[in-house]
Formats: C-alpha cells, sequence, structure tokens
C-alpha cells in the first residue's frame, strides 16, 4: 500500500471530507512533533491504512470504495480485507470514503467504479492486500512493544499472540502505535486453500439497517434548510426547451422559484417535493422537439432490419470463410431474432442533494461511479476539485443506470441558482421511465450450414443495432468497433464464445437511433445468450440431434463452459423423461469473466400461458467469496431477466419513449417466481463477476422449453407482444 504523505495544507484544511447526513467518514490528518503521519477517522480512531481504521474497543471499521446497491459487494470486500487481516467477523463495519477523498489521497483506493459484475473481480487483489498490510503493521506494533521478533507473533480474531511466551494484545491496544509505522514493501496473501472466512456463506453487513429503516439512501437525505426540486426534460432526446410561463405558477403554494436547467429542461423549486411536482405539472411549458420526433418503433427497426442484409459491419470473430462454407452447404437454416429497449426501472428513482456555494459544491446521492458523479459535479459547479465532494450513500436500486450523471449535473445546476440552500433533486417515475439509459436495441440474423452427415460446418451471425459505448464512452472504441456489443461471442477474453466450428463470423452493423442506450444489467449479454441459444436449439432439431449432445460435440475445446452445461442437465434430469406436462429447455454462455449455464421446466397453458416452474443454473466464477450471496444473485438475476423477457420492451412514438410508469411497465411478481436450485462450482485459477452472468441464460433456457411443449419459435421478444404471459 502507499505510505501517506502529508499534504501541504493548512489546518483548515486538514478536514479533507465529511460525513454523509452526519453517520459517515471523515479524515484528518495528525502531525505529531517528531513523528510520521497518522490519518484519523472521525471518531478520532487511527487509520491503520487506508482499509482498515481501528477503534480502542477492537471495531475493525474496513473502507469500501466501490457502491452497494443490493449486490453484497460491501460485504463481499468486507470479507476480503477481513480475511487477510485476521479481523474478529462480529466486530466488523464499513463506510464508504468519498471521491473526493480519494482524490486528494491520490486515487489509494483504486476504481470507484461499480458495474459490468467489476466490483470484487477488479479489486480483489488490492484490497486483499490492504487487509494483509495492516495485519502485517499491527504485528509489528506488538513485536515492538514486547521486544520480540515480529516472526515470533501471530495473529487472529484481532489477537495478537507472542507465540513463545503466550503473550496476548488486541488490535484495538495496538491500532495506534501501528498507524505511525512505515507500511511494508512487500506483502504475501493467503493461498485459497487456507481461506477461513472467503468461502463462506456469511449474512450481509447491510441487512440489519435496511430492516430496522435506518439506512439512509439518496431519497431520505434531509439538510437544515433544504428545498426540494421536481424537473421536466424534454420528452424528445436531442429536443430543447423552448419557453414556459412561470408567472401561472408564481402563487401556487409552497412554490420558491422556477428555474432553466440546461437547454431542455425547467424544474420547480418549492418547499416540499409534491408542491413542486404538483406545480410542475400545471406549468405551461413549450418544447422544440426537433426531428427526433419523427422517429417511432416501427422506423427504428425499419433501419436495423436493413442492417441485417448489408452494408459496413465490424467483425468481432472470426475463423475460416464463413460464406463460402455457407455457399456450399448441403443445408442451410436462417432466422432473425430481436432484442427491444429496456429501462433500469430501479424502485428508487434518479435524485441528488446538492449544496453550492461560491466557495463549495457538495452533492449527496446514489451513484455506481463515484468519480463519475465527482467530475459531474466539478464541470456544472466550475469550482476546483478540492473545493467539491460527493457523499456516497446505499442505491435502491442501480442496473447500471446510476453509472451515469445526468440526474447529479442537474441537481448542481440547479443548486447553482440558490446558493447556500440546499437543494434536493427528485425525479418523478415518469421522469425516470422516459429519461432513461435503456438497454440498446438489436436485431441479428443468423445463418448456420451443415454437410450431408449433418455436422455444422458455419455459422454467419450478423448484428444490427445499437452501441452503448458510441453514445457514452466513444473514446473507447476499437477503430471505430463496439467491442461490448460482442459479449459472449468473443474468441478471447473474459466473455469467449463457447462453439468451436470450422467457419465462424459474428459481425455488427452498427445503427444508433437518438435515444440514448445504457449498461443494463448484464448489458448485450441478454440478447446475444438468446441468439446464440435459441439458434443452437433450432440447429439441433433441424439435425435431428439431442440440444445437449448437438452442443456437446461443439463444446470439446470449451471444457469450462461444458462443465457448467452439464451439471445443470445432470441436476434437472435432462436424460430422463420429465413428469406429464412439464417440457424442457437449456442455455449456456460465458460473460464478466463467468461460465453459467441454465436448465428450465415449464409447463403451458392454451399455448399462451407459461409457468415457469423450476430453473437450475451453475455458475463458476473461479472463486465464490460468498456462496451464499451468489446463489440469491442467481435467483435475483432471474427476476429481472425473466421480467425483462415476458413484460419488458421500451416503445418509441413521436420520438418519445411511450412507457411513463409501472402500469405499461410491468415486473414478474413473486406467485410466477419459479424454484431456483444454483450449483455454485468455483473452479479456481480466475476471477470471475456473479450478478450478472446468469440473467442472460434465464431467457433462452425458458424459449427452449417453450419450443418442446409448443414447437413453436419465439424469435421477438417481449413475450407480451406474442400475447404470451406468466400462467
Amino acid at each position: 500500500m502507499n505510505k501517506h504523505v502529508a499534504p501541504k495544507m493548512n489546518r483548515r484544511a486538514f478536514v479533507i471530507g465529511t460525513a454523509a447526513v452526519g453517520t459517515g467518514l471523515a479524515i484528518g490528518f495528525d502531525l505529531p512533533f517528531g513523528g510520521p503521519t497518522v490519518v484519523r477517522a472521525a471518531d478520532g480512531s487511527p487509520e491503520v491504512n487506508a482499509w482498515v481504521v481501528i477503534r480502542p474497543d477492537d471495531t475493525v471499521v474496513i473502507r469500501i470504495a466501490r457502491s452497494e446497491m443490493g449486490q453484497g459487494s460491501l460485504t463481499g470486500l468486507a470479507q476480503l480485507v477481513a480475511e487477510e487481516l485476521e479481523c474478529d467477523w462480529t466486530k466488523v463495519a464499513t463506510e464508504f470514503p468519498s471521491p473526493g477523498q480519494n482524490v486528494t489521497r491520490k486515487r489509494v483506493w483504486g476504481d470507484y467504479s461499480t458495474g459490468g459484475s467489476r466490483g470484487i473481480r477488479a479489486s480483489h487483489d488490492y484490497v486483499r492486500k490492504g487487509g494483509a498490510t495492516a495485519r502485517m503493521m499491527l504485528i509489528q506494533a506488538a513485536a515492538n512493544e514486547w521486544k520480540v521478533p515480529a516472526a515470533e507473533c501471530t495473529a487472529a480474531n484481532s489477537i495478537i499472540t507472542h507465540t513463545p511466551s503466550g503473550k496476548t494484545t488486541t488490535y484495538g491496544k495496538v491500532a495506534e502505535a501501528a498507524a505511525r509505522l512505515t507500511p511494508p514493501a512487500d506483502v504475501k496473501l493467503k493461498d485459497p486453500r487456507d481461506w477461513r472466512l472467503v468461502g463462506k456463506g456469511v449474512k450481509r453487513l447491510d441487512t440489519p439497517d435496511k430492516v430496522t429503516g435506518t439506512t439512509v439512501y439518496g431519497i431520505d437525505v434531509k439538510l437544515p434548510g433544504m428545498l426540494n426540486a421536481a424537473i421536466k426534460d424534454c420528452p424528445v432526446t436531442g429536443g430543447k426547451l423552448k419557453s414556459y410561463d412561470e408567472a401561472k405558477i408564481a402563487d401556487m403554494k409552497g412554490v420558491k422559484k422556477v428555474v432553466k436547467v440546461g437547454d431542455t429542461a425547467v424544474a420547480v423549486v418549492a418547499d416540499t417535493f409534491w408542491h413542486a411536482k404538483t406545480a410542475l405539472d400545471a406549468l405551461p411549458i413549450a418544447w422544440d422537439e426537433g426531428e427526433n420526433a419523427k422517429v417511432s418503433s416501427a422506423s427504428i427497426a425499419k433501419w436495423l432490419a436493413e442492417g441485417l442484409d448489408g452494408g459496413p459491419a465490424y467483425v468481432g470473430n472470426s475463423n475460416g470463410d464463413a460464406k463460402a462454407a455457407l455457399a456450399g452447404a448441403a443445408k442451410t437454416v436462417e432466422a432473425v431474432y430481436n432484442y427491444p429497449y429496456q429501462n433500469h426501472a430501479t424502485m428508487e428513482p434518479m435524485n441528488a442533494t446538492a449544496l453550492y456555494t461560491a466557495d463549495k459544491c457538495e452533492v449527496w446521492c446514489g451513484t455506481q461511479n463515484g468519480e463519475a458523479a465527482f467530475a459531474a459535479v466539478l464541470e456544472a459547479s466550475e469550482l476546483p476539485a478540492e473545493r467539491c465532494d460527493v457523499n456516497k450513500l446505499l442505491l435502491g436500486g442501480g442496473f447500471g443506470r446510476r453509472g451515469q450523471t445526468d440526474y447529479v449535473r442537474q441537481a448542481v445546476l440547479i443548486a447553482k441558482q440558490m446558493p447556500g440552500t440546499p437543494i434536493k433533486l427528485l425525479w418523478t417515475r415518469e421522469e425516470d421511465m422516459t429519461h432513461g439509459r435503456y438497454h440498446p436495441v438489436t436485431q441479428c440474423k443468423l445463418t448456420a450450414g451443415f454437410d450431408a452427415d449433418n455436422n455444422l460446418t458455419a455459422l454467419h451471425m450478423r448484428i444490427s443495432g445499437q452501441s452503448i459505448l458510441a453514445s457514452l464512452r466513444p473514446e473507447a472504441l476499437v477503430n471505430g468497433m463496439d467491442p461490448a456489443t460482442f459479449a459472449g461471442l468473443n474468441a478471447k477474453g473474459d466473455a469467449p464464445f463457447g462453439y468451436s466450428l470450422p467457419n465462424l463470423l459474428i459481425e455488427h452493423s452498427m445503427r444508433n437511433p437518438h435515444i440514448i442506450p445504457g449498461f443494463w444489467r448484464g448489458v448485450n449479454v441478454n440478447q446475444n445468450a438468446i441468439y446464440v441459444e435459441c439458434f443452437m436449439d433450432e440447429l439441433a432439431h433441424a439435425a435431428g440431434q439431442d440440444p445437449l449432445e448437438f452442443r456437446r460435440k461443439l463444446m470439446k475445446d470449451h471444457p469450462k463452459h461444458l462443465a457448467v452445461l452439464e451439471a445443470v442437465a445432470e441436476k434437472i434430469g435432462w436424460g430422463n423423461a420429465p413428469p406429464q406436462g412439464i417440457y424442457r429447455g437449456l442455455a449456456h454462455f460465458a460473460s464478466y469473466g463467468s461460465y453459467v449455464a441454465a436448465a428450465a421446466e415449464i409447463s403451458v397453458t392454451d399455448g399462451t400461458k407459461i409457468k415457469v416452474h423450476r430453473i437450475v443454473a451453475a455458475t463458476d466464477p473461479g472463486y465464490a467469496v460468498n456462496p451464499a450471496q451468489i446463489e440469491r444473485q442467481i435467483a435475483g438475476s432471474f427476476v429481472y431477466g425473466l421480467s425483462g423477457l415476458f413484460y419488458g420492451g421500451i416503445t418509441v412514438k413521436d420520438g418519445a419513449v411511450e412507457q411513463t410508469n409501472f402500469d405499461t411497465y410491468d415486473s414478474m411478481r413473486i406467485a410466477a417466481m419459479p424454484q431456483v436450485e444454483s450449483i455454485v462450482m468455483p473452479s479456481g485459477g480466475f476471477w470471475g463477476g456473479v450478478g450478472e452472468p446468469t440473467i442472460g441464460v434465464a431467457g433462452p433456457a425458458v424459449l427452449n422449453a417453450y419450443f418442446a411443449a409448443t414447437g413453436k419459435r419465439i424469435r421477438s421478444v417481449p413475450l407480451r407482444d406474442q400475447n404470451i404471459t406468466f400462467a
């Protein structure tokens, strides 16, 4: 870990950050004459290093840089630190350092972004080193006190023991001395075979406060003198605010101010949110919707369909000569699939509270990317970094949506027009639904060729549709190509294609409508898994072969893919006949560094009502930090994936999103939830994600089971558009 160097700043600047609603973290520097720097938490407890604060009562406060939105990263990351720290897990607490503090301390906490199932897999190494470093410093402090070699001392359960003499002390008693030591340059991490806490299904650390209602989300923030804001943005992306008649609402109850927000939005600030919303609804607004008002779902679909048959395309994966092989094939099979826009629909709508003065700007919000939110505050406030900060709170749902910072920017722009007054901006559900960052819309044509012996010899897969990176992160494009489009379809990497074919061509015709895309939980895996796994099922039946056996022959070079597929097949009893009226479907995929598979059992009534009875899911994430939490993530991912399959789908009319609330954008109910049986089978040697990979396999497993039940292929999502619903 980095050695802390005392920054050159005045006494007033010693306090780097402040707590969110008075309960979080404040860090200050203690510079005793002639001694090393000690960094202290708000209560005066010493920071052993950036990751670990130890209080006199032996409470261990573990710093968590990633965001917690229900996925369990907070507990998993704390487990990793605590494993190496050898502390008493029953005395562990956590807190979020702010992005401003991270910048001030030269990014000692690393990356704050939480998405792509990277929370643990992208930070496990350095957080473990943080725990190991703190343990070594605590042991050294005790050894110094006893005047013995540190090598004669061990640590376990927050107690340090001098083995030859039997002397013991606690972490709390030596923390102050440990904080004054120079961290060791090299630390050795435990062998996974020696883990005692990691790999255990310990209870989540954030549950008790949620159960008692003491957890503070962004929507709960209350500050002295705070006012509330409601906002309306132009309903058509690309349009602008033309005018509004402030005089019509000036005398309405509670209204304090009407403000323009950028070029596209207007907000009403009032004493309560309801007064702000009511006045905003009554405010006469004129929009300049522009040319995008002519766009509809039909026009988007027509444009994408044109991309399936020709024009330029980016090649994501290829070998052999697929086009030539198809031209000479004994038999070809072709199908066109599509996948729609999807909304994140987080339970907590977008919100942020901002306090702006000429000297400082501070924001309280839930965010999946604290440093991006911090950057948005800097840009909107036009203040230097040392005068800004973001207080991270738990998220009431993220799913990728809170990786964007549009709502943070809006809150600051409103607060700037009322300096010194805290302003809480809360989007209505309608604003949240119609100004999202949607799962990208795509279509896909798949063409396969067989030889005379029914061996699959070629596959051409052409995706036509939207690129997320082209809209949100154009700097991440690779020679114009969006690599994220090929999730699960790559030749190698953390999302590899699971089949070996002599001739393969996978390409993307990029077409970007004006609707802004975003990272929706599972992202491109969701449609790619359906495209590949449903088409593979089609090919198996076209060849007159069992879907499992057909896949097995193509997966000999992909043992990890095959292992999870065979695990679910065995557990669901694939080789045995299912009960009367029950039908089965399979799917597997790889994404976010993990290998996953699902086998579904369903029944169908009247051809249109599906009862999903059971889904067996297998996942190999390399290492399983908290298996119990992984099982919950699998079940939760199926809720999300099946909701998107049956009910999702955002449509566009006159350039605007049509679905404005849960009455038109539904989700599955508890009664429809299948029995989920999870197989967590970490094979070691790599770190994969767990929050998103299994979402992708739920849909194709159910769709393949539906074909088994009815003989009908469904190639268009959502199922509501086929008049198919849950039984």
